[in-house]
């Protein structure tokens, strides 16, 4: 099912360190006509007022960051309500695939489908990781999210809604 872009559209985002996220968020937003929000700035009761809703993070230990897992868990039942999720990843080029992309976030649509959430899709880009030891080399996947990765979100957000 694809929704008309008149639907309302929410996007529930944690971006710091370099705003790689935000950015990405931010060309998905401008095609679905989004707002943009923090986790600890939505009811998540209030969800259920949205067609499409976007979750989107870096990514921490193999998950979203933990303030957005811990907003899914108190989002009450819904039905066939559509989301999407979204991450930015500090990990070499070599590790970015779908396969890898999705285990990222598994955690996160493991929660959501037990919430009635049907997700509609997902994307993953590299961003510009300074973490530990590698601040001291530059970091990893600089420049990211470059151009194609911004004209690549928006694509994916087009897919969405047709």
């Amino acid at each position: 099912m694809v929704q008309s872009r008149n639907a309302r559209s929410l996007i529930v985002l944690v971006s710091y360190h370099h705003r790689n996220t935000e950015k990405i968020a931010q060309a998905m937003a401008k095609v679905l006509k989004a707002e943009i929000v923090k986790p600890s700035e939505i009811d998540p009761s209030s969800l259920k007022e949205y067609d499409l809703v976007g979750f989107g993070s870096g990514v921490y230990s193999a998950q979203h960051d933990p303030s957005i897992i811990e907003l899914a868990k108190r989002i009450p039942q819904v039905q066939n309500k559509r989301a999407f999720l979204f991450t930015t990843t500090g990990a070499p080029t070599i590790a970015m695939n779908d396969e890898f992309i999705k285990s990222n976030h598994s955690k996160l649509r493991t929660i959501l489908e037990s919430k009635g959430f049907v997700i509609a899709g997902e994307f993953g880009c590299r961003g510009w990781n300074t973490n530990s030891f590698l601040k001291a080399f530059g970091g990893l996947n600089r420049g990211h999210p470059d151009q194609e990765d911004l004209a690549n979100a928006e694509k994916f957000a087009f897919s969405l809604v047709g």
